[in-house]
């Protein structure tokens, strides 16, 4: 797998497809139901939502991501803004607190496993880790919809009532 060409990929569009049903009680990689979500995906497109129905990029224009789950549902899951500045100096310990911002508030990163809630079209991700602590440990739902090998999924609201949308593209299985 060639991961800078892979982390080149452009975002496409921001909207949620049309659903699909899954079979009661899945798990995010259950080959039993109708669909498998085990595979590797490329990140299409990480935009916001705004209460006034106008949307934006959350992480630029071009951001990188790439979305990792197995046949047991665990996953990895990685989006970062494409023109994060790097660092003045190569010692990262002797960054300035404006680069340090910049690289904290231009990645997002979690894993753990995931499940699927079919009847409620559901994604439970139920962190083990994170870049931003305080989600270890918690249960996070996201609404998803897929269409052949295109997931895209909502967050829930943010308080100033902003909806992050993912949009992902499998690559492997």
């Amino acid at each position: 797998m060639n991961l800078p060409r892979l982390f080149s990929r452009l975002a496409a569009t921001a909207c949620l497809l049309p659903g699909l049903a899954l079979s009661s009680g899945a798990t995010a990689a259950d080959t039993r139901g109708d669909v498998s979500l085990a595979g590797t995906w490329t990140l299409v497109a990480a935009g916001v939502l705004h209460p006034d129905g106008s949307r934006s990029h959350d992480y630029g224009d071009a951001p990188k991501g790439l979305l990792l789950i197995d046949r047991k549902g665990h996953y990895s899951l990685q989006l970062y803004r494409a023109d994060r500045p790097r660092f003045a100096n190569p010692d990262k310990a002797k960054a300035t607190a404006q680069e340090y911002r910049a690289a904290v508030m231009g990645a997002s990163t979690h894993y753990g496993t995931l499940a699927v809630e079919s009847g409620k079209h559901q994604l439970v991700f139920h962190i083990e880790g994170a870049s931003f602590p305080n989600w270890e440990g918690q249960e996070q739902r996201r609404a998803f919809e897929l269409r052949g090998d295109t997931l895209s999924y909502r967050v829930p609201p943010r308080p100033d009532g902003n909806v992050p949308i993912s949009v992902w593209r499998r690559i492997g299985d």
